[in-house]
């Protein structure tokens, strides 16, 4: 009972300070910013990319605005697609998008070091996976390097193991969560 109170809490204090929405067109040099220091260089999407995906896909970034200032504090992206294995092609051409896909092939979790250990990225997270449940969706697919394999699975998340996925010379893991039969509950997003 205290537990849920003080998630309700949090979650309402994050409702109040950030407003949740898709990208817009002119936030694409933020994004494309954030990506830069939230990975190193060999793992973060290219500027070309980024801005690619924003034109094309802006609905399927959800972007966490302090409201205050109206800076992105962070976001995460996506690609729809009926593939259910992640490829590394995903990151780099766009024109896999698929508007009805059943799944979708998460492509980056930004939050900027200042707005972190405040539980956000839980918050991005669970609001992505109910506004894509809500679209029909059937899965979301990522992959992660091994240090944050069980923050994901905190957040639902099933390792798969190893990905075939290469990117940046590193060795992933893929992720799965199946939306369309989950109930998604804040109990899934408890990070520990």
């Amino acid at each position: 009972m205290v537990n849920d109170m003080v998630k309700k809490t949090r979650e309402h204090a994050l409702e109040e300070k950030y407003e949740f929405r898709s990208i817009r067109p002119e936030e694409a040099d933020q994004a494309v910013h954030i990506e830069q220091i939230c990975f190193p260089p060999n793992e973060a999407c290219s500027e070309k990319s980024m801005k690619e995906r924003i034109a094309k896909v802006p609905e399927l970034f959800l972007v966490a605005v302090e409201k205050e200032t109206g800076k992105l504090a962070g976001f995460l992206n996506g690609l729809a697609t009926d593939e259910y294995a992640f490829r590394d092609e995903f990151f780099t051409d766009v024109n896999l998008y698929k508007p009805d896909g059943k799944n979708i092939m998460l492509l980056g979790l930004d939050v900027l070091p200042e707005y972190r250990k405040q539980g956000l990225a839980r918050e991005i997270v669970l609001q992505y996976i109910r506004r894509e449940q809500e679209n029909g969706r059937e899965m979301l697919i990522l992959t992660c390097l091994q240090n944050k394999v069980k923050m994901y699975e905190k957040m639902g998340f099933v390792d798969r193991g190893i990905a075939n996925s290469t990117w940046g010379g590193e060795e992933w893991h893929e992720m799965t969560l199946t939306v369309c039969t989950n109930e998604i509950s804040n109990d899934m997003l408890v990070i520990k």
